[in-house]
Parts: C-alpha cells; sequence; structure tokens
C-alpha cells in the first residue's frame, strides 16, 4: 500500500490557504452526462462552451477527426478518469453540436486536472529512466568528549522522542532519518525516498535492524551521518547535520502562535530537503524556515542546552539493551522451541502462523497498573534458539531463506509508534489455542510446500493440508487484527490500498459453519489454482499480462463461487450465515474509516449507516492478508504496486458484491449503480464480474430500504457486538430526550449538531480536514479526547488516478467517536466543556476561510502554539492511561498548516 498520487495539504481535506479547493462532480442534467465545476471555498472552475467549436457533421465523426479528443479520452479511459460520456448512449444521444461540445469541454477538463496530478511524478520518473545510481559515504568514528554532560538514555532520547519522533519514524520518515530507534540515529539520512510509486526498477530495502548490521554498512547504502562533526555549524564550531538544523529552526524561527500556511511547504507531496555533507549552506540559503523540528515548535532553550552539548561533546550513545524477566525468558524458550519442532505438520503451522504475525507486536500478559506493557516480534533467523538473533534479510516473509532458519522472538526496542502498532496476544494460553486447533489427528502432509513463487502466489496451495476451517477460525478469532494488517499494515502511507475502499464502511464474516470452502474439501480443490494473487512478477512488460490472468481468475472463481452457493443454498442465505463471534468475540462486526491516504479499524459498527459493506469469506480475507501484507513489497517497482492496487479494487468490489448478495435481488443493481457511478460504469461492465440479480437473498423484496433493514436487523439481534447504541451518530429525538442530564449527555447533544449530515446542510465539513481530534477539558482538571473523522464520498472508488474528479462534496460527513481513531491527526481542537455547543455550532456554520480562522483561533492548536508538544503527546498519554496495549506515538507528518 504506498504512495502512487501524493496530496498536499489543501487538496482532498486539508485545509491551505495558498491552495485553492476544487470538487468536481458528474452530473446528470436534462438527460445528458456533463461535468459540472462547483465552487469550494473560495475558489471555482470555469470552463468554455465556444460555438466556434461546434462540429460540420455528425458527433463521432466529428470525434475521429478531432485528435485532441481521442488523445485525451483514450488516455483518461485507461488511467480511470474518464466520466460517463464514452457511455452516454445509455442516457441520451451526444447529437448535434451541443453534444458533441459537452463531451470535448468534459475531456478537455478531465485532461487538465489529470496533467496536474501527473506532473508531480516527472522529476522522478526522469531519475528512474537516467538510471541515477545510489551514492555511497565514508565512514568515520566519531570522536568523543572524555567527560559527558549528558547521557542518551536518560537525558537525550527524552526530547528525541517528544519532538523527533512524530515525524521520524517508519518508513515515511523524511529523508529516511528514523529516530524511533538509537540505530536509526546512527545510520542517518538518505536522499533515496521509500515511497515512490513509479520507480521502475525495484529500491533496495533500508529496514533498519535487518538490511544492515553496521553504521559502515549503510553508508554503503547510501545514508550519510547526521551526528558527525564535519563542517562549520551557524555558530562557528564544527557541527553536525543535527546540530546545524536545530540551529537553523533557533536562529530563523516561525511566530508563534501563527499559522505558518505561507512560509513553509507541508505535506506528504513536498520534496524533502535531505542535504548531505558539504550541501548545508546551500539549503539553509533556499529554506530560511528550513530548520528542526520543522514549522512546528521547537525545543526549548533547556532541550537544546541538553541536545547541543551532546552533539558538540561527540553524540556518544549509550543504548541500553532491553532484559528480559525470567518469566519472560522462560514462556519465550517455550515458545521458539514449539515454533521450531521438527516434524512436518508442526513446521506447516509454524510457517503459517509466522507469515500472519510477522508485523505483529507480540504481548505476554496485559499490562498491569503503572506498569507499561512490553512487546516482541516473531522473525525468521539464521540462529537457533539460544544464540543472538541475526534477522534474515529477505524482503516478504514468505521469500526463499537460502539456508536453514529457525523462528524467534524478541523484544521490541524501538519506541512504539501508533501508525505501525499492530498488537497480539501471544502467551501460554495461545500456544494452547493453536495445538487444539491445528495439531488435533486427522490431517498429515504429504509433501512440504517450498519457497517457490506457486506457493508464495498461492497460500491456498501451500497450507491445503491444514483444515481449511481452522485456518479461518484462526483468522476470525482476531479478525480485527488481521484487518489491520491490511487496513495500515506493511506500510506507513498506504494510497496504493487506500484509494480503492470507502471513507466509512462496515465488514462483517461469513459463520464458519455455512461457509462453503472451508466445509467442501472438493470445492477446494476445483478453485484453489483460481485464488492465487498476482506480485510475484515484477517486471514491467508483466504489468499487463499479469493484471488481466489475476482478473480472469478471480471473476472464474467469482462464477464457481456463485454457482456452490446457489446449489448449497437455494433458498437464499439466512441471518445465521453471518459470523455472530460466538456470542462474545468482538471481532465478529468491524468498522473501516479510510482518512484519504490511510486507514484505520475499530471494533462494532461505528457511525451512520454506511453507504457500502463488506461480507468476507475465508477466501476472501486470506487473498487480501496475501496480496497486501505478506506478499507486498513497499521498495518494490511501480509494476508490483500497480497490481497490488488494482487486485484490492478486486478485492472490494467482490466484498461488496457478497454483501449485495444478503439483500433482495431486485434492489441489487439499484444500489450497486449508487457505488459504480460514472466512469465506474464502464469498469463494472468490462472488468468486474456480473452482479448476481436473482438468487434470493435474506431481506424480503417488499422492504423499501433493505440495506438499512439488513443492518438495523443484525444490530437488534447482535446489541453488545455491533455497539448498536450510538447517542451521537445514530441517535433520534427519543434517543435524546432519554439521556440523563450528565457530562456526557451535554457533549452527546453538543456534538450531535455535527454528526451524520450531509455538508450541504453542514457547510463547516468542507473546511475539516480528514482526522481531527478533540480534547474536552473538565472543569476538575481533567480531559475527554474524542475523534471528529470527515467521510469524503466518491461517486466511485474504482480508479487509481483522478479521484479529485469523482469527488461529492456535498455529500461528506462527519463521524464522530468517544475514542481515538486513526495515527495522524491533521487537526487537534481543544475546548472547555462549558464552550462546546458554542464550538459546534460555529463549526457547522463555517462558510468561509475567514469564519474558519476564527475558530482555529478561539480553539484550534496551532503548529506553533507554544503548548503544542504537551496537547499533542497529551492524546498518547490519554490512550496509556485507558488502553495501554493500544497507545503509541501519534505522527503529525499529515498535520495541517495550521
Amino acid at each position: 500500500m504506498t504512495d502512487i498520487i501524493s496530496v498536499k495539504p489543501g487538496e482532498e481535506g486539508y485545509r491551505n490557504a495558498t491552495t485553492t479547493k476544487r470538487s468536481n462532480q458528474v452530473l446528470q442534467a436534462e438527460g445528458v452526462v456533463i461535468l459540472k465545476a462547483r465552487k469550494s471555498g473560495n475558489s471555482h472552475v470555469q470552463h468554455s462552451n465556444d460555438p466556434n467549436k461546434k462540429p460540420s457533421c455528425g458527433p463521432w465523426a466529428a470525434i475521429i477527426r478531432n485528435r485532441r479528443l481521442i488523445v485525451a479520452g483514450f488516455a483518461l479511459l485507461v488511467m480511470g478518469v474518464l466520466a460517463a460520456p464514452l457511455a452516454a448512449q445509455e442516457t441520451a444521444p451526444i447529437d448535434g453540436p451541443g453534444g458533441i461540445r459537452q463531451l470535448g469541454d468534459v475531456l478537455e477538463l478531465k485532461a487538465k486536472a489529470l496533467s496536474r496530478e501527473l506532473k508531480n511524478e516527472a522529476s522522478r520518473l526522469t531519475e528512474q529512466l537516467t538510471g541515477t545510481e545510489v551514492k555511497t559515504y565514508p565512514y568515520r568514528d566519531r570522536p568523543f568528549a572524555r567527560a559527558q554532560s549528558y547521557h542518551f538514555e536518560r537525558d537525550v532520547r527524552p526530547i528525541i522522542d517528544k519532538k523527533c519522533v512524530a515525524c521520524h519514524s517508519c518508513y515515511e520518515a523524511p529523508c529516511q532519518l528514523n529516530l524511533a530507534h538509537p540505530q536509526g540515529l546512527e545510520r542517518g539520512a538518505s536522499k533515496t525516498p521509500v515511497y515512490d510509486g513509479f520507480r521502475l526498477r525495484d529500491s533496495a530495502p533500508t529496514r533498519l535492524h535487518i538490511d544492515a548490521q553496521t553504521t559502515a554498512a549503510w553508508r554503503n547504502k547510501g545514508f550519510f551521518s547526521v551526528l558527525d562533526a564535519t563542517e562549520p555549524a551557524i555558530g562557528g564550531a564544527s557541527g553536525s547535520l543535527l546540530l546545524k538544523f536545530l540551529e537553523l529552526g533557533r536562529s530563523r524561527p516561525l511566530a508563534a502562535d501563527k499559522p505558518v500556511r505561507d512560509q513553509v511547504e507541508l505535506g506528504l507531496a513536498r520534496t524533502n530537503s535531505c542535504p548531505a555533507p558539504g550541501q548545508f549552506a546551500d539549503h539553509a540559503a533556499e529554506n530560511v524556515h528550513g530548520g528542526m523540528p520543522l514549522a512546528v515548535t521547537g525545543l526549548s532553550d533547556g532541550e537544546y542546552q541538553v541536545v547541543s552539548t551532546w552533539l558538540r561533546e561527540g553524540a556518544r550513545i549509550d543504548a541500553m539493551l532491553p532484559q528480559l524477566s525470567a518469566p519472560e525468558a522462560a514462556f519465550l524458550g517455550q515458545a521458539e522451541a514449539w515454533l521450531n519442532r521438527p516434524d512436518d505438520r508442526a513446521q506447516l503451522v509454524a510457517r503459517y502462523i509466522y507469515e500472519h504475525l510477522f508485523m505483529a507486536h507480540l504481548y505476554l500478559e496485559k499490562p498491569a497498573p503503572g506498569k507499561p506493557p512490553r512487546f516482541f516480534q516473531m522473525i525468521r533467523s539464521s540462529t537457533p534458539p539460544g544464540q543472538p538473533v541475526v534477522p534474515l534479510a529477505t524482503v516478504r516473509p514468505n521469500d526463499p531463506p537460502n539456508g536453514p532458519f529457525y523462528y524467534r522472538i524478541f523484544p521490541v526496542s524501538d519506541r512504539i509508534v501508533h501508525k505501525t502498532h499492530i498488537t497480539y496476544r501471544f502467551d501460554a494460553a495461545r500456544l494452547a489455542f493453536y495445538d487444539q486447533l491445528f495439531l488435533q489427528p486427522g490431517w498429515s502432509v504429504s509433501e512440504m510446500p517450498d519457497y517457490s513463487e506457486a506457493f508464495r502466489s498461492n497460500p491456498f496451495i501451500t497450507f491445503k493440508a491444514i483444515p481449511a476451517k481452522a485456518r479461518y477460525q484462526f483468522l476470525l478469532e482476531d479478525a480485527e487484527f488481521v484487518v489491520r494488517n491490511f487496513i495500515r499494515g506493511p506500510v506507513c502511507n498506504g494510497e496504493v490500498a487506500t484509494y480503492v475502499i470507502r471513507d466509512q464502511f462496515w465488514v462483517m464474516f461469513a459463520d464458519p459453519s455455512f461457509e462453503h470452502y472451508v466445509n467442501d474439501p472438493a470445492y477446494q480443490s476445483r478453485v484453489n489454482d483460481l485464488l492465487g494473487v498476482p506480485g510475484q512478477k515484477t517486471a514491467l512488460s508483466q504489468l499487463g499480462p499479469e493484471w488481466v490472468r489475476y482478473q480472469e481468475q478471480r471473476n472464474a472463481y467469482q462464477n464457481s463461487r456463485q454457482q456452490a452457493y446457489n446449489s448449497r443454498f437455494p433458498q437464499g442465505p439466512r441471518l445465521q450465515h453471518i459470523w455472530r463471534g460466538n456470542g462474545s468475540n468482538e471481532n465478529a462486526f468491524l468498522t473501516v474509516f479510510r482518512h484519504h491516504t490511510n486507514a484505520s479499524v475499530t471494533q462494532g459498527w461505528r457511525g451512520e449507516y454506511p453507504l457500502t459493506a463488506w461480507l468476507m469469506d475465508y477466501p476472501l480475507i486470506e487473498r487480501t492478508f496475501y496480496e497486501l501484507v505478506v506478499g507486498f513489497d513497499v521498495f518494490a517497482n511501480v509494476s508490483h504496486q500497480v497490481q497490488a492496487r488494482l487486485y484490492f479494487d478486486l478485492i472490494r468490489n467482490e466484498g461488496e458484491t457478497n454483501f449485495l448478495g444478503l439483500l433482495p435481488p431486485a434492489s441489487r443493481q439499484a444500489i450497486y449503480d449508487d457505488w459504480y457511478q460514472a466512469d465506474a460504469k464502464i469498469k463494472a461492465q468490462v472488468i468486474y464480474n456480473k452482479l448476481d440479480t436473482t438468487s434470493p437473498g435474506i431481506i424480503p423484496d417488499t422492504s423499501p430500504r433493505p440495506k438499512e433493514e439488513f443492518f438495523a436487523t443484525l444490530m437488534s439481534e447482535q446489541p453488545a457486538l455491533t455497539q448498536s447504541t450510538d447517542l451521537i451518530n445514530r441517535c433520534d429525538g427519543a434517543c435524546a430526550d432519554n439521556e440523563r442530564q450528565s457530562v456526557s449527555a451535554r457533549i452527546n447533544g453538543a456534538l450531535r449538531l455535527l454528526a451524520a449530515r450531509q455538508a450541504r446542510a453542514v457547510s463547516g465539513i468542507r473546511w475539516l480536514p480528514e482526522v481531527s481530534f478533540l480534547r474536552i477539558n473538565l472543569p476538575d482538571g481533567r480531559f475527554l479526547a474524542y475523534s471528529i473523522l470527515r467521510n469524503r464520498r466518491h461517486s466511485n472508488v474504482a480508479f487509481i488516478f483522478g479521484e479529485s474528479l469523482r469527488r461529492q462534496e456535498d455529500l461528506d460527513s462527519l463521524t464522530i467517536l468517544p475514542e481515538l481513531i486513526g495515527s495522524y491527526p491533521n487537526m487537534i481542537f481543544q475546548v472547555d466543556l462549558n464552550d462546546l455547543e458554542i464550538f459546534s455550532n460555529a463549526l457547522a456554520s463555517v462558510n468561509s476561510d475567514n469564519a474558519f480562522d476564527t475558530v482555529l483561533s478561539r480553539w484550534g492548536v496551532l503548529r506553533m502554539a507554544p503548548d503544542f508538544w504537551d496537547v499533542f503527546h497529551s492524546f498518547t498519554d490519554h490512550v496509556s492511561r485507558t488502553n495501554p496495549l493500544e497507545a503509541g506515538i501519534y505522527d503529525m507528518n499529515r498535520y495541517g498548516t495550521w
């Protein structure tokens, strides 16, 4: 799930005074499909209807003679941004001068929009075509002052944790400077970005702790030091790059308590300036406000004194290695012995478990009050238990190991950042569960699978010896963990995947007692070959053939599935075919929220009734996991990344059509057409499998609102697991009247002014970003934390490019929850309880930049606010108290230019 199109603050939900906001919507007006440009904020779009452009004869002949239309139309169709005019025969003819003129205007305007989106990638593409080589840097031993004024772990690292890690962690750390661990500080920075959706060749992986073990090795991989004192600093003495960046920030500070919109470029689309040794003077001249921390309240005088002194004294790092307690060491020894048993059945099960847990932060016990939790990670090591861990540097967990290996578990020593923190309980009870689930008699291994392409690309063949029902129950037991892996898993920035999902949808699962695949071995054998996932062949020449092959296989599987279910359940599905978590498992019903370039998962059905929902069975959830987690390579080229994104589009479509199969057949086409408007009508005809509109469903044909009736029926039956009570987003008048006059009632009433209402009725929604954290300060000094999530509507989410052309901004809405959703807050509001209703009314009525600035000035937490870091980290502290297993440092790379 990597970056294909980056968006600057101010576009697609961010607001930036220097960037106009455009929202284009395909509408049907008087029987003709046209493109309407709607004013949003303080900007507008115009297009011409010049009568001099009218054709002299029939419309299609004119199109053929008009090379501009042919080229633009073909390119846009391939990229997925051509709207319905090419299929306009379904709605109205394009006869006459008006029709051809409208079609020409549509294509011209969309071509311009596509050009704007592509030009930001031109420089990267040029570098790939010219084959830019990775520069290496010399390794130097740093001289240290004999007397050290400060200790790294005790004095320096807490400052880095507070004011650096929020931007510098994971793959998207600017210049790959990862400060979540001391080794990242020693490794330094690189000019090569990890996220590059258009690279033509695979990039060498640069995973901290894995792809190099020494600083000298990182220098040979293109990383330069930020700690070596090699050049004169601003103050005159020799200084490191890190010291010079800190001094630049102090010498040219931004104004306190003022927005930073016009002074520095921010956001994921910015080109990070990564000056290597010898280049800082030019960087400072061109980026006068480019000091660190970037465009945010900097280090206090005391913090600067500590860090600058430590740097000038040689930046000695005395990192403390994590020590295992006796119970931890005993259990890890037991677990490693369990994972490395030599018999074939145990080895196949261990491989299956490892390939599903390699991203997990394992915890051995729930934390005691006041004791922070400890986390561990499972890897493949070339060394056996009892010896130091030496990780295999394979890119993917199922790549060939090239020699003997052992499954090992070791402590996580990086600072926990929320965006990569995916927790999983792993204790003695879990091992007993695995024994009971997987290793009961009744199955055997006739031939162990290897790590060839055929097995890597198809887990249904690799693990076919393990009973399929056991595999499915393993996934259902911790379904939120599984979904969280592919929603925010192997990467921290996910447009490849997030471009193909809605901003809010509900997920449910097929009950294993009725799910057809896990109950019919003959059916498994018939369809297993159709269930592979693409991405193993990454040559550019393979992109087209691989996509066609896997798309055809997927559609063939869908046909087989439909026939099998019609045969097994001729009367249609029943409500008991939906998994209810055995009455107590809170993983049964999930909600996914997309926040443009990233997404979140939470338990229960949250927010208003969604536009779409997914029904996932075993083949669907397993394929999704292997396509987007196990088989995904963030360092791979454009061919691999596009294959993953296109296949996830099919996965989304499959989950949605599985859900439609529960609704009355007569209603399905209309609902489907509402999901796949405009451009997607063509794709639905050409790429997707034909929609079943005949098989019986659960809801009666007479229902006027079958989708909502289905949700309401299941929520009334399973109120606890679906979290059917929602006093903010799904509360009618009677619900509100029954609330007690408590603090929560006051908050619910105030926030209902904003929640689950569309932007055409609540104008302020247009000015909100994707994720806002709301801190409500109580009179007793405590505070409550809420999330305000903007759900952006689209006519469809079926294509890579041109997303803004499918926006339906009038239909945007907000979900407001009494918990923190998302890893990347774009905005923080801080409101006293007594002001909450005033705040909600003011935010709801915003209709201009000035009005929004008024709200910001009173309740917004600006980047340059003196207390910014205290407020920002107060949310991590809050989660540490209320749900310590899930607490981690939030990321501010997407925080707006407020």
